[in-house]
């Protein structure tokens, strides 16, 4: 694969996953959006989904890493350092690249997330924060507990992968990816719970920033205080997997 390849095919992938996982909190989270309220399972799906439809899209051209942690972990393993910096690259801006279009479809309701006027049947609705809708936020602020949570719930993403590559025939029928996606929404059922379930710096990261700088009304903070947690506990977690991948098999 060449370098331009590779990156462009990161780039597609990687917006693609971002535009549906943002797109599902959007739609859970926004006032007016039909999907309103429909909860954590509609949640986890989302981006499960978003894992398929991206991840089939860049194979041909990058295998469809989509995520730095994969990537860290195959580099651990294989010992193939050389292109790393060519996926990482293509992951971010794919990030980026896909909060945008998020934000896009869900223009009118981003607009719409104001206080609304008294009405008689209650008091106004206030405007929801924003931030949970591009990037991960803990339920309860344990940096620790948050930090153990993400390496834990890398590890039990990239472990399995590398050890599908060991399944024959998995790889040439592009059923892999269907069975990451699936692990990806069972992560998010079962491990998502206290920090919703990064697993992937560019997926939080590259949609913070892009949070920090879109016009939302009452869009709330970014909180870079919390924001290395999601990046520094991935990037361990795909580290360790590729380590204890290389040591067991």
């Amino acid at each position: 694969m060449s370098n331009g390849d590779i990156f462009v095919g990161e780039v597609i992938g990687t917006a693609i996953l971002i535009l549906f996982g943002a797109g599902v909190c959007a739609a859970v989270t926004l006032r007016y959006s039909k999907a309103r309220a429909s909860g954590w399972v509609v949640i986890a799906f989302g981006w499960g989904f978003g894992v398929l439809a991206g991840a089939y899209t860049a194979a041909p051209l990058s295998g469809g890493q989509l995520n730095p942690a994969v990537t860290i972990g195959i580099a651990v393993d294989t010992g193939k350092w050389g292109k790393v910096w060519v996926y990482l690259l293509g992951q971010i801006v794919g990030a980026m690249l896909g909060a945008v279009l998020a934000y896009l479809v869900y223009l009118a309701q981003f607009q719409a997330n104001v206080q609304n006027e008294d009405t008689p049947e209650g008091p106004d609705e206030e405007p929801v924060p924003t931030l949970g809708i591009f990037s991960t936020v803990p339920e309860i602020r344990h940096p620790v507990a948050n930090l153990i949570t993400e390496i834990i719930a890398t590890m039990a993403l990239v472990l399995p992968i590398l050890a599908f590559g060991l399944t024959k025939g998995l790889g040439e029928s592009g059923t892999t990816v269907l069975i990451v996606s699936l692990l990806v929404v069972g992560i998010g059922l079962s491990l998502g719970g206290p920090t919703g379930y990064a697993i992937n710096p560019a997926r939080d990261l590259g949609p913070r920033i892009v949070h920090a700088f879109l016009p939302i009304p009452n869009k709330g903070t970014s909180d870079w205080g919390y924001a290395w947690i999601p990046v520094v506990g991935p990037l361990i977690g795909g580290a360790l997997a590729g380590l204890v991948y290389n040591a067991a098999f």
